[in-house]
């Protein structure tokens, strides 16, 4: 597809003119800052730049930590604790890195609802979703390393838990469960490994990142309405667009001050609000804490393993037809892997002709539906399991499935949209007004 027509950069100096026969850098970043954006995008579209913040202060407090920290069993908890007393400022690189985490995975739930809703999973932009998904699981595989690394009790049996996991599968499990813990249980082997994979991940997901840029770059912004931006000539591009700078630039700057204003509150106040008080006990492997549960980010995917029993149905009928190969325990990890799945798979499963859900009166309905699911499963999954949350759970998980893989195709088939507008120009003004008015 061709780019949005606009103007490109142009060297008027000599030293500008030198410098971009050879490594045409200001180019690429005269062309980055002054794409055309569709001019009505939303404040639902300043999470972008929350998540690149977030991604770039993860990377430099990481940096510092690891000067201070001890990859050992023996000694990992302490260096935490030295971190937290004795480095110049310690305590708040570790509370804005570990607090950072939640901040990146609340901005990136919120992209990736965004993008569910107003469909930029839809053609042209299914290599950019697709993307985005491997940047979300390299982001839960950092952080899920990253929370073993204080070597505290919560930190020890959550990664037992976890790894534990892939010992489920038949036949390969055992194997791999072994090469990821370096041996037969959670030791130093495994803390070694973790937090060598933890420090390079983020340079996996910024590279992945800068793929995103590019491919979003290549194809265009998604806006409100789904409808394109005019490509025929430049004077109609302009209509429907303005320059990244300084309009949204601007825009996106203010949000990220407000939003950091929340964050650094947090961070100054009540930095363990959203921590385990377990994970201040150092990792004893003879003592089991009473509830194991893992970060709140991960805990909608959490009940989804959980919800998966041997009293259900369905696994039972699985486990009857595999002859016994699928068990509970292995049924609860494809489901929750599974469930990261069907969401990538989106671009394929919605079969609407209409890209934005603002347009979609059944849609919204399903959709609004499913934020409310996703918040259940949240709060399902922190919770100790008994009769009625273990139902909850298990109607939570199906709507999930039930959602990309039963409504959306049928959606497609049998939902009436509302009339779309006919350029981004005519939106906008519907909102705004002219000019002269």
């Amino acid at each position: 597809m061709a780019g949005i027509p606009h103007d490109h950069y142009e060297p008027k100096t000599g030293p500008e003119k030198w410098l971009n026969r050879r490594l045409p850098i200001i180019g690429l970043l005269y062309d980055t800052l002054m794409i055309p954006t569709p001019k009505n995008l939303n404040w639902m579209w300043i999470w972008g730049i929350v998540l690149t913040f977030c991604l770039v202060i993860q990377i430099v407090t990481g940096i510092v930590l690891a000067m201070h920290y001890t990859p050992h069993v023996t000694l990992a908890f302490a260096s935490v604790e030295h971190i937290m007393r004795d480095v110049n400022g310690g305590h708040m690189i570790r509370y804005v890195h570990a607090n950072g985490a939640s901040l990146f995975f609340f901005a990136v739930y919120l992209h990736i609802f965004r993008g569910l809703y107003y469909g930029s999973y839809k053609a042209p932009r299914e290599i950019t979703w697709i993307i985005g998904m491997l940047i979300y699981l390299a982001m839960m595989g950092t952080a899920f390393m990253g929370y073993v690394l204080p070597w505290g009790q919560m930190s020890f049996w959550g990664a037992t838990v976890i790894t534990g996991l892939f010992g489920a599968i038949p036949g390969i499990g055992e194997p791999i469960q072994t090469w990821l813990l370096g041996g037969p249980a959670v030791d130093n082997a495994t803390l070694n490994r973790f937090f060598s994979l933890h420090y390079l991940l983020p340079f996996v997901i910024a590279a992945l990142v800068a793929v995103h840029i590019w491919a979003f770059h290549t194809t265009g912004n998604n806006n409100p309405t789904g409808v394109e931006v005019r490509r025929t000539s430049k004077q109609e591009a302009e209509k429907d667009t303005v320059p990244f700078w300084p309009y949204y630039v601007i825009k996106d700057l203010f949000a990220l001050a407000v939003i950091l204003a929340v964050f650094f509150a947090i961070v100054g106040f009540m930095p363990n609000y959203l921590g385990h008080p377990d994970n201040y006990i150092e990792a004893n492997p003879l003592a089991t804490p009473a509830h194991i549960v893992p970060e709140w980010y991960f805990l909608p995917f959490y009940a989804i393993l959980r919800a998966f029993t041997n009293d259900v149905w369905v696994v039972q009928l699985v486990n009857f037809v595999t002859f016994g190969i699928i068990d509970a325990k292995f049924f609860g990890v494809l489901a929750m892997f599974g469930a990261i799945a069907v969401m990538a798979l989106a671009p394929w499963l919605d079969t609407s002709s209409i890209r934005s859900g603002k347009f979609r009166p059944m849609f919204k309905w399903w959709f609004w539906l499913l934020a409310i699911d996703f918040v259940v499963l949240m709060w399902v999954g922190g919770q100790v399991p008994t009769n009625f949350t273990s139902w909850v759970s298990l109607i939570a998980a199906t709507y999930w499935f039930a959602y990309f893989l039963v409504v959306l195709p049928l959606l497609g088939v049998i939902e009436k949209p509302a009339p779309l507008p006919a350029t981004i120009e005519d939106d906008f003004k519907a909102h705004y007004g002219t000019p002269a008015e």
